[in-house]
């Protein structure tokens, strides 16, 4: 078993928990799902989110999906002058057998205009 990591990110519409918990969950669902990945080869989960973003944090989300004993940590995005507002990004550590390669990065909505390069 291999240690990878895997990016994603998801802009919201406005800055609400409600509205966080419901993005960012689906963003760590398809992570999980594209990758044939279950909670448990989760090892630990990097959020950030945007400055403009301070109804939540973004790690609450995972534990509404029952994401209870991986390590979760929120950090503050650079407040880059004209980048994407309102944007949460993941850095999650697994375990898989996948090679590198096969990785699935996962960029929802507008966010995928992130890294046209690896988003699915």
């Amino acid at each position: 078993m291999a240690v990878r990591a895997v990016r994603g990110a998801v802009q919201l519409e406005r800055d609400e928990a409600g509205h966080m918990d419901e993005r960012v969950g689906a963003l760590l669902t398809a992570i999980l799902e594209r990758n044939g990945l279950a909670p448990d080869d989760l090892i630990s989960v990097w959020f950030t989110a945007t400055p403009d973003l301070r109804s939540d944090f973004p790690a609450a989300a995972a534990r509404k999906l029952g994401i209870v004993d991986v390590p979760l940590i929120c950090a503050q995005e650079l407040d880059v002058e004209g980048a994407m507002p309102r944007v949460v990004r993941i850095l999650a550590h697994v375990e898989t057998d996948r090679p590198r390669a096969d990785i699935a990065h996962v960029y929802l909505g507008a966010a995928a205009a992130l890294r046209k390069d690896i988003a699915q």
